[in-house]
């Protein structure tokens, strides 16, 4: 299975976005440099670089999501943004389970994730509204997951209802645009005119 090894800091600063949410990815200063002209090319590019990296997904992924979005009913760039937060490993890490979207693949890709009871090991796996996600009960003594589930909380999204006790949430419905955790920092428009061309 492709992975995606890129230096995580490097992209973050890029796209001077912090793309993994670690507290030291914007922290280096880069030397001041006059900023570079950009082609209207070169700006649709660096917005699907963008969306790729906060998905954490390879080019022809990302492609065959972009060819399912436009079978839906809807708009384009809205439906690639609503099937890329479906995903079982992105659902993962913001429910909390995980630090990071590359530890919620790994999670799942260990089958330490259950969706509605039945252990799921396809981190790709798409969550319909509805579906229940859980850490399997013998992981819950864990300390790391005990600490980004129980104590972190980083994410408290309308979309994703949590039940501590429990260690499960629901994907209760899909998400409105405005309601996505990078819903400014994105321009999916500039992805659709891409991909147009």
């Amino acid at each position: 299975m492709a992975t995606n090894r890129n230096a995580r800091f490097k992209a973050s600063r890029r796209f001077d976005l912090n793309i993994y949410g670690h507290p030291k990815a914007l922290k280096r200063q880069s030397k001041e440099r006059r900023p570079r002209k950009i082609s209207e090319y070169g700006t649709q590019l660096l917005e699907k670089q963008k969306v790729k990296a906060i998905y954490n997904l390879l080019e022809r992924q990302f492609y065959r999501y972009y060819v399912k979005a436009r079978k839906m009913e809807g708009i384009v760039g809205e439906n690639l943004l609503f099937l890329l937060e479906s995903r079982l490993d992105n659902l993962v890490y913001r429910i909390g389970f995980a630090r990071s979207i590359r530890q919620a693949r790994q999670m799942v890709n260990h089958g330490l994730i259950l969706v509605d009871g039945k252990r799921v090991d396809i981190p790709s796996y798409s969550v319909t509204p509805g579906q229940v996600i859980s850490l399997k009960e013998d992981q819950r003594a864990n300390e790391m997951f005990k600490a980004s589930f129980q104590e972190v909380r980083s994410f408290e999204l309308p979309y994703i209802e949590k039940n501590f006790d429990k260690w499960e949430a629901t994907y209760t419905r899909l998400p409105l645009r405005e309601e996505l955790p990078f819903a400014n920092d994105i321009n999916e428009t500039l992805i659709v005119e891409l991909y147009n061309k």
